[in-house]
């Protein structure tokens, strides 16, 4: 990865005074701070805020700026950049007289996060005003066969999480946190066991609670939407009419007919098979499919094929040959 450009990451000139500094500062973190975006933008925007924060970061302090400029590339790398201990990029005051206000809440902040950010300079503490995560939505696709079986299903899904390191806040005293380079939330990857619901169907939505975006200031996280798809496999295939199966039977019993016993959506039930069957034909079980959302089931359809049975006895060897030999004459 190249090495940033601090002042090219603000929009600077390289001789830029503090004032022309603080002043890009503030209007790229309107511009880029996440809370500002939603969807696939959201996280393109977290990783510029962090860009824009950590060269504020170094260029707003004459000491850090003036080793920067003197040794570029040398200077820590910006992802793992700390600032040493007592270091301050600004002290509270000078953070509220940067992004206006004088005396309260800045207008910055106010437009960004709406007043859950605010500072009590006596004391140089926040007081957190605790926020609801946001409910996140993503899909799970399954095949048939193992939605219908039921059970657990284990996946895994990118998660946001508030900073451990600055409690969400993104900023550790009056400089920008190193851990969420000022965002605040850091993205994690999670195991999740997922109960398959005993009513599956397609396109069915369940919720997981505290799976969403993370509260702010012990707010509760979101909850994830997560919508089952249920997909095609080598046995079973949605189609207009419900849920259908191919199901092997054995030529006599497609002549004579009978009953075998097949796998539905609602478990193991009894097919009678009608005398003189063809292949391909469709013997529909009602009730038997999927749940339809509306407190009852679709339709099962079996879909017939003729296929002999792995353990034949000698006798049905022979009757199968004799029969073979008549047909070629």
């Amino acid at each position: 990865m190249e090495f940033p450009d601090y002042y090219a990451t603000l929009g600077v000139a390289r001789d830029a005074d503090a004032k022309d500094i603080k002043k890009a500062y503030r209007k790229l973190a309107l511009e880029w701070h996440p809370d500002r975006h939603q969807g696939t933008d959201k996280e393109a925007a977290e990783e510029r805020f962090k860009h824009i924060s950590e060269a504020y970061e170094v260029l707003s302090d004459p000491e850090k700026r003036d080793l920067y400029d003197r040794y570029g590339k040398d200077w820590k790398h910006g992802k793992d950049f700390t600032p040493p201990p007592g270091a301050e990029t600004m002290d509270p005051r000078e953070f509220e007289r940067m992004f206006g206000g004088g005396g309260g809440f800045s207008d910055f902040f106010q437009s960004m996060f709406g007043g859950r950010f605010q500072r009590d300079f006596g004391g140089a503490t926040h007081a957190r005003h605790e926020r609801h995560g946001v409910d996140v939505r993503a899909e799970l696709h399954l095949p048939i066969s193992v939605a219908i079986v039921g059970g657990t299903s284990r996946f895994e899904i990118p998660v946001t999480l508030a900073c451990a390191t600055c409690g969400g806040v993104g900023f550790l005293d009056s400089h920008v946190c190193p851990a969420c380079g000022g965002v605040g939330k850091v993205r994690k990857r999670k195991h999740v066991d997922l109960k398959i619901p005993s009513d599956v169907r397609d396109g069915m939505t369940v919720r997981l609670r505290g799976l969403g975006e993370p509260g702010t200031h012990g707010g509760t996280a979101g909850s994830l939407l997560l919508t089952l798809r249920l997909d095609d496999d080598a046995t079973y295939r949605l189609t207009d009419a419900g849920l259908e199966a191919d199901v092997d039977v054995a030529p006599w019993h497609a002549f004579a007919g009978g009953q075998i016993d097949v796998t539905t959506a609602r478990g193991t039930v009894t097919l009678t098979i009608p005398k003189r069957t063809r292949a391909g034909s469709k013997l529909r079980l009602r009730g038997q499919g999927l749940a339809d959302g509306r407190g009852g089931h679709g339709d099962f359809f079996a879909v017939i094929r003729l296929a002999l049975p792995a353990d034949l006895t000698p006798e049905q060897v022979r009757l199968l040959e004799q029969l073979a030999h008549g047909a070629s004459k």
